[in-house]
């Protein structure tokens, strides 16, 4: 364990000391890079017609404005550099994107390569299943788990399941829809997923009357958006970018964009009272 943390801060140091001043590298090129996930609607997803969708992704859309306006470019282009759920920490430390819009945890390892901006959304683990009831994850012993591959849902799924002493066969899968058409088809009996991204599989399986998702949540997950490491002044402009739309009320326009009517939930409702913070 000791190794691992050393490595890891050996990582951390690394990055910073090769920390872009991405504000600078906009004001040369004109040039915005936000990387984004195809499969994770409805935070950070591909529409039918081809372009960039979702809550995450219309956060990103409102910093690449604040950059625009407060660096004085006439005509920034924003460059969606599509990323996967494996890829997507090592596209940002690698600057092959300058901001990460996808539904992307915050936890302490992944600080040791990236930076993180104010919580933009809260979520946890669900079950999607067709028959059975599942209420507790002891409900899932004997059974194939499918879960997204590379993510904090499938650690802390093995982690749980292990220290539980439950045994069930975990079958990573490389995309959402791939686990959804899994459990259709009868290959596995459970999928989990965060819940926002299974709600909205569900509502457009073409079999979702065969399957259910569960009203349990197994895991409370902070999401926020990753930036490069080191670069505060990009740092302080999306978290007083995020800090205004939740202050003055305008994250509940975004808000329905990807969900519905306001309000969300109340431990959502929370996050945008608790991270107005003042100019």
């Amino acid at each position: 364990m000791r190794a691992f943390w050393i490595a890891l801060l050996c990582t951390a140091i690394s990055t910073a000391s090769l920390a872009a001043d991405t504000l600078a590298r906009a004001r040369e090129t004109g040039t915005l890079r936000l990387g984004f996930r195809v499969d994770a609607p409805p935070y950070s997803y591909r529409t039918t017609r081809g372009d960039p969708s979702g809550y995450i992704v219309d956060l990103c859309r409102e910093v690449a404005a604040s950059v625009k306006n407060t660096q004085g470019i006439a005509s920034l282009k924003i460059e969606y550099v599509e990323v996967s759920s494996t890829d997507r920490l090592e596209a940002l430390r690698d600057g092959r994107v300058d901001l990460l819009c996808d539904p992307t945890s915050m936890t302490m390892s992944r600080r040791a390569i990236v930076d993180f901006s104010l919580p933009t959304f809260i979520d946890g683990a669900g079950v999607l299943h067709r028959s059975d009831e599942v209420v507790r994850l002891e409900d899932l012993r004997g059974k194939k788990v499918g879960v997204l591959r590379g993510t904090t849902t499938e650690e802390v799924l093995k982690a749980t399941l292990a220290q539980l002493g439950i045994q069930a066969e975990i079958i990573p899968m490389p995309t959402h829809p791939d686990g959804v058409r899994s459990l259709s088809a009868g290959k596995i009996d459970a999928y989990f997923a965060d819940r926002g991204i299974l709600s909205y599989h569900l509502l457009n399986s073409p079999s979702r009357s065969g399957m259910k998702l569960s009203d349990q949540y197994f895991t409370f997950e902070t999401y926020a958006l990753a930036l490069p490491r080191g670069d505060e002044k990009l740092r302080l402009l999306v978290d007083a970018t995020l800090a205004e739309l939740y202050r003055t009320d305008r994250v509940k326009e975004i808000y329905a964009r990807s969900f519905g009517s306001f309000p969300p939930d109340q431990f959502t409702r929370a996050l945008f009272v608790i991270n107005g913070v003042p100019k």
